[in-house]
């Protein structure tokens, strides 16, 4: 009987030491490239699959109910020889205490992904160290998915790890691929971090941790008092949108919650639905008419 015991508990430790911070699907697609051979993407695919789930990226012991789910999906577009060019798509997902619903975190189209990359060749990377563009953009977005993560379970709860993206931005300012610049556009690996570290924009960080921690969360027992902090939320991103209209970050939270949103106001009161649509409409006019279906809806 202790021999079975002594087998269970090794099997225990053994698996929750493999229970690392994630559970990310991750995809590698190259549908527009032809005459190659198509092997080194599945290769890559099963690489970059072990980089990100079986790493350990933080000091924190997670078990595995408490892994970070999402995807990464990769298309490439060109290829010559070992470089490669394409797009990144990352997508992050929370669960939300007491449900079998996920919410988006994070739903966004990276287009300037380029990297070298020799199969079967081991993927090197360091925090200190801007080794290659493809782990050190996969590192990039990874502490990005555990900074949203705990911004979203705790108050500035992602400053350590929206510490270390930036230090990859910093070192990625000598790197031959785009993304990482300020002057290279406005929307991208650069400003993304900048906004989310910018103390003048920490309004929207202050509203993940209410819109989630204190209003999804609290749905589950208290509807209304959940959709009040949902509204706290939305004053705060009215606040950040005044500051800088058309902010980035901003602009991501709302491609992941829109839907969302439409469905958390349909059933609150009249005087809820009018205020929460004058301000979506306000600091998302492009989508005026989709928030506009809050308002006609029977509660």
């Amino acid at each position: 009987m202790k021999h079975i015991i002594v087998i269970s508990l090794f099997i225990l430790v053994c698996f929750c030491a493999k229970a690392q911070e994630f559970n990310v699907t991750v995809q590698v697609t190259s549908p527009q490239v032809e005459g190659t051979e198509k092997k080194i993407f599945e290769t890559l695919q099963q690489e970059l699959f072990d980089f990100v789930n079986n790493r350990k990226w933080t000091n924190y012991i997670y078990k595995p109910e408490e892994r970070i789910e999402g995807t990464i999906l990769i298309t490439i577009e060109q290829r010559s020889g070992e470089d490669f060019k394409g797009k990144i798509n990352v997508a992050l997902r929370r669960p939300v205490f007491k449900s079998s619903y996920n919410t988006t975190l994070l739903n966004y189209l990276d287009r300037d992904f380029e990297f070298k990359y020799v199969e079967f060749q081991p993927l090197e990377y360091s925090d200190n160290v801007f080794t290659t563009n493809l782990t050190s953009t996969i590192a990039y977005y990874l502490y990005l998915y555990l900074g949203l993560d705990g911004d979203s379970f705790a108050k500035n709860g992602g400053s350590p790890y929206f510490a270390k993206a930036q230090n990859i931005v910093n070192m990625g300012q000598n790197a031959r691929e785009k993304g990482w610049k300020a002057f290279e556009g406005q929307k991208n690996r650069y400003w993304l971090i900048e906004n989310l570290t910018n103390p003048t924009y920490s309004s929207v960080r202050e509203a993940s941790y209410r819109y989630h921690r204190l209003g999804l969360d609290l749905m589950a027992d208290d509807v209304e008092a959940g959709r009040a902090a949902i509204n706290e939320s939305l004053e705060l991103l009215r606040k950040a949108n005044r500051e800088r209209p058309g902010l980035f970050i901003l602009q991501l939270f709302l491609e992941a919650k829109r839907d969302e949103l439409v469905n958390i106001y349909s059933q609150a009161s009249p005087m809820d639905k009018t205020k929460a649509v004058n301000i979506l409409k306000e600091i998302d006019p492009a989508s005026a008419s989709k928030y506009q279906r809050i308002l006609e809806a029977a509660k």
